[in-house]
């Protein structure tokens, strides 16, 4: 994948996520996918592991709305090198259940091939998450 292919679904990526379409979002990645959000899974019922564009599907459709209300989510850089992207940014959510806010820089890894995401991985303050996430 050139690095320009990447980009162009990065782009595509972003412009989904900021229409919350589902069903484009899910399209863009693999039907077998490696993505993960890191943490307490115990305590973060949305984050873990994901395997297959279903399951992507279903964070973004049952997951998000179900325990967080999206505030900001802004990117600031974003490399690129062949099918690696890499972007860092900062986002903020409510959680739901709590009401307590979720601030917290990121770092996204994205592999992209044949047009498609193939790996995703988002790093965050799992332990500022966690503690959001508690009564």
């Amino acid at each position: 994948m050139s690095t320009e292919d990447t980009r162009a679904v990065i782009a595509e990526f972003d412009r989904l996520m900021r229409a919350w379409d589902v069903d484009g979002l899910a399209a863009l990645f693999a039907e077998e996918v490696d993505w993960e959000i890191p943490g307490d899974t115990a305590t973060v019922p949305w984050i873990g592991k994901r395997a297959t564009r279903a399951e992507v599907r279903a964070f973004y459709a049952e997951d998000v709305p179900k325990y967080l209300t999206p505030d900001r989510f802004d990117v600031d850089a974003t490399l690129v090198d062949g099918a690696l992207a890499v972007r860092t940014g900062d986002l903020r959510s409510q959680v739901q259940a709590t009401g307590k806010w979720i601030e917290t820089r990121f770092v996204q890894e994205f592999t992209v091939r044949d047009g498609k995401i193939t790996r995703y991985l988002m790093h965050e303050d799992s332990w500022l998450v966690a503690q959001a996430v508690k009564p």
